[in-house]
């Protein structure tokens, strides 16, 4: 078919019906929409934004559609419509939504704020994909026909299609690679997560407290909501017309399968349990992860500690996180092996990495999962206070996992078991086996599932913190007028040690040597969170709990 994109430049409703039939082709185009669909999801998205008019100029091209599925279509003399988007490179989707919201805003559809566009965005994207049930049955259907990988490739892209993961807010991320002694490290710098603007902050500040609907971003009653505004009774919560969750069964419950809007790496994508209720790990939950990998055993899963400081950022729902990566903790050597008495055919190792990390490998799911729960229950009994580690005080618990599952090529599976720790001391009120604060200028947020695994996301202020350190770096300037800048204060220690060991540094490579900088700050967070350290203390240490098992 034809592609028609080209036309002059036209404004009001003119304009916004240009966008609109744009809007409505792309959805065509992409599959997302039936072309007979197509004159009323025009109409749809005109009411979406307090709009009643005016006509698409290629109205009678949308309805011409119809006509090829009718039972008259053999008399029909029409041969349906010549022209249609097809293509993401022919078609400006961020600029032609950010437009058709912009409409909404003006017609007094929802706040002049950020989240607002958001939330008119969203349900206008809500409109122009297939409904969760068409979502769910052509999901099954790829997966019985074509395999895991061919579902999960078409429900990926439709999502990225439906504007669900945001790729345009995705590509502002920064991010490189770093050697250290723990391999290549991945750093990135997350700017895709939009910031809370001066009126939500200040809406937040006056909504009154209430029961929240839906209970957490996490929960599968998101799948469609409409969000609300830091001013609602309940508070901010995002739009979610445009979610699609696949059901799924982990260990005979109901779980939903989803991609995390803001991905940190390929195909990021999260499963949560049908039921809102706290994170635990335990021989159950990681028996879910291996179903999980059987499910999509091209994917690796994986499900943050369940404990505050060693966990992620939601405690409050169970559920993993998963994609298509290779890690460099997946990446590490093996530093020795070891044997569990009583599963001779689990293989055992232990990886040459930052953190304690134990890989279990072996052919049969049922003595995999009997080994790693074993582990887990020695540990979490495990005190060794000489290295800081303590099991329980004033009846809280402090020890737990972060485990990883995935399949092998030869089929089987492989479970990572990341000893955490959760105690603080006066020295380290933050936690004895979390950043230390004299990384906080970089790092100071938890360690959880993802950066466990090598990769970090760093806060967005980095950006302007490092360019001010690159711009007095090469001026010259000394720590003083570093701790003077209130966007290198923090920096200037490490900053100026940074000049030192790099005399060499120049305008052409000074960038360079701070993000390599920035990578072995990196390293040095997630040394701080290896709850045995690589000397001769820790290996002893590692290796009492070792023969404990």
């Amino acid at each position: 078919m034809a592609v028609e994109n080209a036309s002059p430049a036209v404004t009001g409703t003119a304009a916004l019906a240009q966008d609109i039939e744009a809007l409505v082709r792309y959805a065509i185009g992409h599959g997302m929409l039936a072309p007979e669909d197509g004159m009323w999801a025009y109409n749809a998205v005109l009411e979406s934004v307090g709009a009643t008019g005016p006509a698409a100029s290629g109205a009678s091209d949308l309805l011409s559609w119809a006509y090829l599925v009718s039972p008259t279509r053999n008399l029909t003399a029409q041969d349906g419509p010549t022209s249609l988007f097809v293509s993401n490179d022919e078609f400006d989707l961020e600029g032609t939504i950010e437009r058709i919201a912009a409409a909404g805003i003006a017609n007094g559809c929802e706040e002049d704020t950020p989240s607002g566009a958001d939330r008119i965005a969203t349900c206008v994207m809500g409109l122009i994909m297939p409904r969760p049930s068409e979502v769910e049955r052509a999901f099954a259907e790829q997966y019985e026909l074509d395999g895991a990988e061919a579902a999960t490739d078409w429900f990926y892209q439709l999502c990225c299609d439906a504007r669900y993961v945001r790729t345009a807010a995705i590509a502002k991320n920064i991010g490189w690679t770093t050697p250290t002694p723990w391999g290549e490290l991945e750093i990135t710098i997350n700017l895709s997560k939009p910031e809370k603007d001066p009126k939500a902050i200040a809406a937040a500040g006056a909504a009154p407290a209430g029961e929240a609907y839906p209970a957490c971003q996490l929960c599968m009653e998101n799948e469609g909501y409409g969000g609300r505004g830091a001013g609602a009774p309940h508070g901010a919560h995002p739009a979610r017309q445009n979610l699609r969750i696949v059901p799924i069964t982990l260990g005979k419950e109901h779980w939903g399968f989803q991609y995390s809007p803001y991905a940190y790496f390929s195909e990021h994508c999260i499963a949560m349990s049908a039921e809102h209720r706290l994170m635990h790990v335990d021989r159950e939950n990681m028996a879910r992860l291996v179903d999980f990998v059987d499910l999509f055993p091209h994917y690796f899963v994986g499900s943050n500690a369940d404990l505050p400081i060693v966990g992620g950022s939601i405690l409050s729902h169970d559920h993993f996180q998963g994609g298509r990566h290779t890690f460099p903790m997946m990446k590490a050597a093996v530093e020795e092996t070891f044997e569990i008495p009583g599963f001779a055919d689990v293989r055992a190792e232990v990886l040459r990495w930052p953190l304690s990390v134990l890989r279990l490998t072996a052919a049969d799911r049922e003595e995999l999962l009997d080994a790693a729960a074993h582990v887990l229950d020695v540990w979490r009994g495990w005190s060794d206070e000489a290295l800081g580690i303590v099991a329980e005080s004033s009846g809280e618990r402090h020890n737990t996992i972060t485990p990883v599952a995935c399949r092998e090529a030869d089929g089987s599976y492989t479970l990572y078991l990341a000893l955490r720790c959760n105690t603080a001391t006066d020295e380290h009120p933050l936690g004895v086996f979390h950043p230390h604060a004299e990384w906080h200028h970089i790092k100071k947020e938890n360690i959880g599932l993802i950066e466990v695994m090598g990769l970090a996301i760093l806060p967005p202020r980095l950006v302007e913190e490092l360019g001010a350190v690159r711009e007095h770096l090469l001026a010259g300037d000394d720590v003083a007028a570093l701790e003077a800048d209130p966007l290198t204060a923090s920096h200037a220690a490490w900053a100026a040690e940074l000049a030192a060991a790099h005399p060499e540094l120049s305008a052409d490579n000074a960038g360079e040597i701070i993000r390599a900088g920035v990578g072995e700050v990196f390293g040095h967070v997630l040394e701080d969170a290896g709850v045995y350290k690589w000397d001769d203390a820790g290996r002893a240490g590692l290796h009492r709990f070792l023969a404990a098992l």
